[in-house]
């Protein structure tokens, strides 16, 4: 049995969602790392982003999201409203907004709120055996890491961790 662990970094365009397509990246490192069976998870610490297995909608919109995914975002504004000024939601409360600039971040930079229900909502991370050297992921799913986060551009990490053989 081995255990592998991963990481891959992304750039997040900021002022809107950003959608990650993380599979062939995900199938690489399994084969790199001979994997026949198994179990993989993929997750992130980033309190304002999610990992999904979903089908790859192939069309895209203007802004470069495929149409599954914009209909994804007209759906949680809709029942999420994107966080546009200060005091639209509770967080961030003024202790946050201290401990936030002691951290580096500006005060717009915490007006997240939204990223940060979506996340909690679609959870950080999703997990699916490994198969003859494959992910099971089905004939149309597909792995991708979403950033929530509208306020600015950002770095992100997702880690890939592997327990098989």
């Amino acid at each position: 049995m081995k255990i592998v662990n991963e990481v891959i970094t992304v750039t997040s365009v900021g002022y809107r969602p950003t959608f990650h397509l993380l599979t062939d990246e995900i199938e690489g490192i399994i084969r790199g790392h001979n994997i026949k069976e198994g179990l993989c998870t993929i997750y992130t610490s980033h309190t304002t982003c999610s990992v999904i297995t979903q089908e790859k909608s192939f069309d895209k919109t203007y802004t470069d999201l495929e149409y599954l995914q914009q209909d994804f975002i007209e759906i949680f504004d809709a029942i999420i409203p994107v966080c546009k000024r200060e005091g639209q939601y509770l967080h961030p409360g003024p202790l946050l907004t201290e401990f936030s600039a002691q951290h580096g971040e500006e005060k717009p930079q915490t007006l997240n709120t939204d990223a940060h229900l979506r996340s909690a909502l679609i959870g950080r991370s999703e997990s699916m055996g490994i198969v003859e050297g494959k992910l099971d992921r089905g004939m149309f799913g597909h792995i991708y890491f979403i950033d929530f986060d509208q306020t600015c551009t950002r770095e992100r990490k997702i880690k890939i961790q592997i327990i098989g053989q």
